[in-house]
């Protein structure tokens, strides 16, 4: 009995210092994820909302495990829900309708060329974004209804919220170009493109000028119950 007892004991001990290695190891790992900060104004100064800020390795590093998780596109009141969505290359994206009026989403993009028939309600079938690029979507029955889907090439990417600061996460140590894109940018995406170096740890910060030509998008007043347009 006691000679089990041993065996059990050691057993035990081996698998409590395999943990505590694995555990050392995921510490170890997240010590060396740096965060990319890039704050993000236009001409004017003003912080721009959705802009998309990109991070290519100089290297190539091995891929995240698992599929891109699905990304989903609503469309509120008229309006496409979120205006600019970023996704990694091979991600499908859900399209809900949230009225309670019938739309007929499509793009001519040459990144991703679809057509979603008119419907209502959660049920379109997705649609898998297979090429890098840029996609500008409408609305064949509300015209005034566009936003964008962003495929990006690298899982590093970020998109601005109202303060026009974005952070990139876990970030492995290196040499990465970062580029920046905006639907209202005045001039091409490469043209933004800076190399920056990130370091094992901590938080690297960059500003970034752009110009462009702000478009005025009106605000749309909720969806009538009886409304059939």
């Amino acid at each position: 009995m006691a000679a089990i007892r041993k065996k059990r004991m050691a057993g035990t001990a081996r698998r409590a210092a395999r943990h505590w290695c694995a555990g050392v190891l995921l510490l170890a790992a997240g010590a060396r994820a740096a965060t990319l900060q890039v704050a993000i104004v236009d001409q004017a100064g003003k912080p721009v909302e959705d802009a998309v800020v990109t991070a290519t390795p100089a290297v190539p590093l091995p891929e995240r495990s698992g599929p891109p998780p699905e990304g989903i596109v609503d469309q509120i009141d008229k309006t496409f829900v979120p205006y600019v969505t970023v996704v990694r290359t091979g991600t499908a994206v859900r399209f809900p309708n949230s009225d309670n009026i019938r739309h007929h989403v499509y793009s001519f993009s040459p990144a991703k060329r679809f057509e979603l028939p008119l419907y209502a309600g959660k049920h379109a079938a997705p649609v898998q974004f297979d090429k890098t690029g840029t996609v500008v979507m409408g609305c064949n029955i509300h015209d005034w209804m566009v936003g964008y889907v962003y495929v990006a090439d690298t899982p590093y990417y970020a998109k601005t919220p109202a303060d026009g600061t974005a952070q990139l996460r876990d970030l492995p140590a290196g040499q990465y170009t970062v580029r920046v894109w905006h639907p209202e940018m005045d001039g091409s995406e490469q043209a933004t493109a800076r190399s920056l170096h990130v370091d094992e740890q901590g938080t690297v910060t960059a500003n970034w000028t752009i110009s462009r030509t702000e478009v005025f998008r009106p605000r749309r007043a909720p969806v009538s119950r009886n409304s059939g347009y």
